[in-house]
């Protein structure tokens, strides 16, 4: 696995294309638990991605990410932005430095770390760290390959819907208190979005 230009243009178009096809799922997780904005603050934001997605896929890999990271933090707006801002910009710091695939865990981690620290979070208060958690184990314990695909993939969707039992203790959801259990939370969800749209086009390329 490489990220040459190509490469790139077919992952960014695929998060993009996926997360604005599901901003009506997401709207209604969060009117559900939230502020019922999460789906159309991200489709805002990978509206404006997508935009970009020429100049995106001719950077060097690490700036490409880091571009993704800036343009989200400017026009996804209420706390989703500099989190998953956080994430693009930390992952395309850390793989300026790194190699891919060798190093696919250590990147992944280290936007994982951003979001958590951004957000003051861990596992376990249901938010998108719910997700991003489990996948990045999943990725610290298999070799890449095929099945690490399959199996990255399987670990998002249930990761994410094993956040519907869980009472959230951050972001607007945890003001519900016990009235936030029995719903997946949209973050979470928008993680598994994106996580599936890379898994597809790794699939579909390799």
């Amino acid at each position: 696995m490489s990220l040459e230009p190509e490469m790139m243009r077919s992952l960014v178009k695929a998060a993009a294309e996926h997360v604005i096809a599901s901003a009506a799922e997401l709207t209604a997780l969060d009117q559900a638990i939230g502020d019922g904005d999460h789906g159309a603050n991200m489709k805002r934001g990978f509206e404006a991605v997508l935009g970009k997605l020429d100049a995106i896929a001719a950077l060097p890999p690490g700036e490409a990410l880091k571009t993704i990271g800036k343009t989200l933090v400017m026009t996804v707006g209420g706390a989703s932005g500099p989190l998953y801002g956080s994430f693009f910009l930390a992952a395309g710091d850390a793989l300026s430095n790194k190699q891919l695939p060798a190093d696919l865990a250590d990147i992944f981690g280290s936007g994982v770390s951003a979001v958590s620290a951004r957000g003051r979070s861990k596992a376990g208060e249901k938010t998108m760290l719910d997700v991003l958690f489990p996948v990045l184990a999943t990725l610290q314990s298999e070799a890449i390959g095929p099945e690490l695909i399959a199996r990255v993939r399987t670990t998002a969707h249930e990761a994410a819907a094993r956040t519907a039992p869980m009472q959230a203790t951050k972001g607007r959801a945890s003001y519900l208190g016990a009235r936030s259990i029995g719903h997946v939370d949209p973050g979470a969800r928008s993680s598994c979005v994106l996580v599936h749209a890379v898994c597809d086009t790794l699939e579909a390329r390799s």
